[in-house]
């Protein structure tokens, strides 16, 4: 290998000192244009109307709406949510129930301060429904304990 071939240079170029076939043009001239870019052209009128052209011949002008939030207020009267219910149901009498219920009775919460009646009122009845199973499935869970608790205890 040639000490003098580099890796990075391609082949033919070894010396540095010869210069490529192609004339070398000076670089174009700077213009200073601070502030203004693109370039106005005071001579040309602007055209009023919908389909207006641009600066330049041939490009459109965009025109961007604004962007335009809707928000619902919150319902007036905001259906029942019953999340200190749905937490009792979870503490207390069916874990499982009482975690679906929770998360109907935040939806609930949501759906009221979004004002969305109809789904507050599916999301209520749903989590009340929930919390009802619960405390009936915990209740009879408990019972079942005492019972099975006081004929083991006469047993003896």
């Amino acid at each position: 290998m040639d000490p003098s071939h580099s890796i990075n240079q391609p082949p033919g170029s070894s010396n540095s000192s010869e210069k490529s076939g192609m004339p070398e043009a000076p670089p174009p001239a700077y213009q200073h244009n601070p502030a203004v870019y693109p370039p106005t052209f005071l001579n040309q009128p602007v055209p009023q109307g919908p389909y207006t052209q641009g600066p330049y011949p041939g490009q459109p002008v965009v025109t961007v709406q604004p962007a335009v939030f809707v928000t619902a207020a919150p319902l007036a009267n905001p259906v029942p949510d019953y999340l200190a219910y749905s937490i009792f149901t979870m503490l207390c009498c069916c874990l499982p129930l009482g975690i679906a219920a929770l998360i109907y009775s935040i939806s609930t919460r949501d759906a009221n301060f979004a004002g969305q009646r109809e789904l507050a009122e599916k999301n209520s009845k749903t989590a009340l429904t929930l919390n009802h199973l619960g405390l009936g499935i915990g209740l009879v869970v408990i019972v079942l304990i005492i019972i099975s608790q006081i004929v083991i205890l006469s047993a003896r």
